[in-house]
């Protein structure tokens, strides 16, 4: 029985500062919730109709409690305008005091706004087997329920760290590691030399890289038009962090 108390308790999740204050997040839709039963994250709450328990036998030992419901139910708690059969409350991970491997490429996010950007970047990092994105503390909260749902499961596999950017990037250009962003007046992307290492920083939907962090780019690139008129006068963020990837990975 989903109790009153639960349904408020998911719903508030929809909150940053009581996902801050409770350390949990909510995760919704079978897929979602297989991969984060699959995951080493801590699930507090799953919440399932008999059908979905009857498909994955076993469960009940990989979460603290197991609320086995009806389809009316989670449909009046989620958050979802189409749930489907499953949801669970999830336990964040303790954010990571470990050491960056700066011998690999790393996503540096600068004031993401849009969820749905931020959660289709870790898909794209999960995608390209980029391993960790540190994000600036003005970007979106990963736990964000829609940049949960954007991930597609990429958020169970992919280190995320806030942190004020520009020190993280001074310390990386004071260690010689290559930092790159996209810009008007940067170079030819398809034709550039790029290091198999690296910080490729992805900036505001609107604005770009702030000038705060621009004075630190040491690699400017440039995404050019192949539109022979008047085309569109930029890319979404998330297409364009997909395409530098891609040229990454490619050389």
């Amino acid at each position: 029985m989903l109790s009153k108390n639960k349904i408020k308790l998911i719903q508030s999740l929809d909150r940053k500062k009581i996902r801050d204050s409770s350390g949990l997040f909510l995760v919704e839709g079978n897929k979602m919730v297989e991969e984060a039963l699959n995951s080493d994250f801590r699930i507090e709450s799953l919440i399932c109709t008999a059908g979905f328990l009857d498909q994955h036998p076993g469960i009940r030992s990989k979460a603290n409690e197991v609320i086995e419901t009806d389809s009316e139910t989670i449909r009046k708690a989620s958050l979802q305008q189409n749930p489907q059969d499953a949801l669970a409350i999830i336990h964040q991970p303790s954010p990571a005091n470990s050491e960056l491997d700066l011998s690999k490429l790393i996503i540096a996010l600068d004031f993401i706004q849009d969820p749905g950007n931020l959660g289709t970047i870790l898909r794209i990092a999960d995608w390209f087997g980029i391993e960790n994105i540190i994000c600036s503390e003005n970007t979106v909260d990963i736990f964000n329920p829609k940049v949960v749902q954007a991930s597609m499961g990429a958020i169970f596999r992919i280190k995320t760290q806030y942190t004020r950017l520009e020190d993280f990037l001074s310390k990386a250009v004071q260690s010689k590691i290559p930092v790159y962003g996209t810009f008007l007046e940067g170079k030819n992307i398809y034709s550039e030399s790029l290091t198999t290492n690296g910080i490729l920083i992805m900036g505001n939907e609107g604005n770009g890289i702030s000038d705060e962090i621009e004075h630190l780019v040491t690699g400017k690139l440039f995404i050019p038009s192949f539109s022979s008129g008047k085309g569109s006068e930029s890319l979404n963020v998330a297409i364009a962090t997909a395409i530098c990837c891609s040229e990454f990975r490619r050389r």
